[in-house]
């Protein structure tokens, strides 16, 4: 018997009818919407929605339950001069699908278009040539309590749940590359071990490639290609692997369990600035067919194009309520259903654009500080677009976001690398880009810098100290894709090299920027795999690379390294005056001081001296100091930092008024095993730091 809709409820997200059977819902501004059931020879079943309330088709199907496979048609205008682009040959994916199957096959059956008039609509059907959705199965309640780490006591790990395992010995083979690779032990214990109390990972929603990508044989390994807002990408789940259809969706229920199990925080790298559809010459797979003037932002001047704002193609429309509705409710299912503690949202000022430029006050900010459930979730910004004015945004998110910081990163570079007139920049860098974010009429705290000196776009630390140049060329462009300002320094060799002077060097310049990174202000953030010395081999674009240039390669650990950067990670977490709540400004300014390596407090001369490349500063722990959540004054050691950027090693003097201190060394990141009572001179190796301590 042909299924019928019946009356259903139009809330994707409410509750299943006691009779057995699927609510379908869909927004869309289209004149007659169908949903297409399939069986599984492939066989369509076309059923008209029957209700719409706005802009919502809704039904029940009886009968229908986990595992059917299905999509949208819609008919209505074909008018790309208008932004209208409806047309019912080309079978949609479902925006809210928990599940999606199949694989994207390119050709002019995925267009919306006719190849020979763009104007004119493809009369070619896409269903054989595009991916479904699945209904699925509720997820499985969450098992485990959230770690729920307060932000400034947070340590962000950023990493690929495919790279991380891929390789790796002590996970089974069939479980690599894998959420549930993730979750095994062998993986959590090297994250726990190293001391992170969150991983960020890499888009994990259903995305798709590019075509010019397919057709050099590559593949968008990164993942900022989505066409899916709800569904974890199937190919990284191993149940999805072995045949089960709509596993990918309890595996990665799992894995957070797992990680919260041992006490580590879970944030999803979230695309909603663009989809996978591309400009107007893209394919048509879900959003451009069922409504693409809500979905997308037009050109006002010519409206068969796009605003584009991400270097895409296209730009969300976050100026209509279907996207936002879209956004907000995606952002709920996946911190209440799927777990999650927070999100990372790529090219964040696209979000901010309700009218076009960006305002921290656009709906999308009101929306998310209203929202009991979003609001309460940690919210890092990437707060940069493209080809605007006003595409550098940092320091201009609403208060409670927090910011991947930019030029701490620029500033942290150019300062080991020993670039003139960094010395005042590198100063606020280390606590916490007060300069950046320390008005208080704001109410923004240190943590709303999140720091880096390396992410997943650009070199990995092993290659900034390895590479002047990018060497992208298995990209397939030739080397002209990926930024050629990096920054970076090769120590006198570019790439791999025998010379043992070279790589002493380069091994004391990547500890030089790991104690800088997890000692300063803020939060801070470690690529996933720069512990390990972990190389691209001079890719610093490797978004396309699903192989050995991106995969951990766990042969070939850095012992030495991964020792240095877990002693400094747990330094860090022993020790409150690196993870201040407030900053050390105004009234509070004398809880940290400033000093020549002479030991003579710094004058506005010396922080204008542009060949300044060495500084001592004073962290007192005792006076004054943050609470806990429970009021206990957090008390601390007091914490002296000797840091010389200069090529020849320097001696350093400990200043007067702490002459009487009992010093001893923690950390030197010339020599890591230099540690013991210091004296009231410190000789301080080239392109390094010390770190000391006084109990008192």
């Amino acid at each position: 018997m042909t299924p019928k809709i019946l009356p259903g409820q139009p809330d994707r997200l409410g509750a299943t009818p006691d009779t057995p059977g699927t609510n379908f819902a869909v927004a869309s501004g289209g004149e007659e919407v169908s949903l297409c059931l399939f069986d599984a020879d492939g066989t369509e079943t076309r059923l008209v929605f029957p209700d719409r309330d706005g802009d919502v088709w809704h039904g029940f199907v009886p009968g229908v339950g986990p595992g059917q496979a299905y999509g949208f048609r819609v008919s209505g205008p074909f008018d790309p001069t208008r932004g209208l682009r409806y047309n019912p040959a080309k079978l949609l994916l479902d925006p809210y699908a928990r599940s999606i199957k199949g694989d994207l096959q390119f050709g002019p059956e995925v267009l919306g278009h006719s190849l020979e008039n763009p104007l004119a609509p493809s009369l070619l059907d896409s269903a054989n040539h595009v991916p479904r959705s699945l209904v699925s199965a509720v997820a499985p309640s969450i098992a485990v309590p959230k770690p729920r780490h307060a932000l400034a006591d947070t340590i962000l790990y950023e990493v690929h749940v495919r790279g991380f395992t891929a390789t790796h010995p002590g996970v089974p083979k069939e479980l690599r590359a894998t959420y549930a690779g993730l979750a095994h032990e062998a993986a959590l214990q090297h994250l726990v071990d190293l001391g992170v109390t969150a991983v960020e990972l890499l888009p994990v929603h259903r995305s798709v490639p590019e075509q010019f990508l397919v057709e050099r044989g590559l593949t968008n390994y990164w993942g900022y290609n989505t066409i899916g807002f709800f569904a974890p990408h199937p190919n990284y789940s191993a149940a999805a692997r072995a045949g089960q259809s709509g596993g990918e969706v309890a595996e990665f229920r799992a894995m957070v369990d797992a990680l919260h199990a041992a006490g580590l925080e879970v944030i999803l790298d979230v695309v909603f600035n663009h989809t996978a559809e591309g400009g107007p010459g893209g394919p048509t797979l879900c959003f451009r067919g069922l409504d693409n003037p809500a979905y997308y932002r037009l050109d006002p001047a010519n409206e068969s194009y796009y605003f584009d704002t991400t270097g895409t193609g296209n730009s969300l429309n976050t100026d209509h309520p279907t996207t936002l509705r879209l956004i907000m409710d995606s952002l709920r299912y996946w911190l209440s259903q799927m777990g999650v503690d927070g999100f990372r949202f790529d090219l964040a000022p696209t979000l901010g654009r309700q009218d076009g430029s960006f305002d921290p006050f656009s709906a999308f900010f009101d929306l998310v500080a209203q929202d009991p459930v979003v609001s309460q979730a940690k919210l890092i910004a990437e707060p940069w677009d493209v080809g605007q004015m006003d595409s550098y945004e940092v320091g201009r998110f609403p208060p409670l976001w927090s910011e991947w910081n930019g030029r701490f990163r620029d500033t942290v570079r150019d300062w080991w690398r020993s670039q003139d007139a960094r010395l005042a920049e590198f100063a606020s860098r280390l606590c916490g880009s007060s300069d950046i974010y320390g008005d208080r009429a704001e109410g923004r705290r240190p943590s709303a810098s999140v720091n880096f000196v390396t992410v997943h776009d650009g070199f990995t630390l092993n290659d900034l100290v390895s590479y002047d140049q990018k060497h992208n060329e298995a990209n397939g462009e030739n080397n002209r894709d990926g930024t050629d300002d990096n920054r970076s320094w090769n120590c006198g060799v570019e790439g791999p090299t025998d010379d043992q002077d070279v790589l002493a060097l380069r091994a004391r310049q990547k500890r030089a920027f790991l104690l800088t990174l997890l000692l300063s202000g803020g939060v801070p953030m470690l690529l996933g795999g720069d512990e390990l010395g972990r190389t691209q081999r001079g890719n610093n674009n490797a978004y396309c690379q699903d192989n050995d240039i991106t995969w951990f390669d766990w042969s070939a650990v850095d012992d030495a390294l991964l020792g240095f950067t877990s002693g400094l990670i747990a330094l860090r977490r022993r020790h409150p005056v690196f993870r201040r709540r407030r900053f050390l400004t105004g009234a509070d300014a004398a809880d940290l001081r400033w000093f020549t390596p002479s030991g003579a407090e710094m004058t506005p001369q010396d922080w204008a001296d542009p060949s300044a490349r060495s500084i001592a500063f004073f962290i007192d722990g005792s006076t004054d100091p943050d609470v806990d959540p429970e009021g206990t004054p957090m008390t601390d050691d007091d914490f002296l930092v000797f840091v010389n950027a200069w090529w020849e090693p320097l001696t350093f003097s400990v200043p007067g008024s702490f002459a009487l201190h009992n010093w001893e060394i923690v950390c030197d990141s010339f020599d890591p095993t230099r540690n013991g009572r210091a004296g009231q001179q410190i000789d301080v190796g080239p392109r390094s730091a010390v770190v000391m301590r006084s109990r008192g």
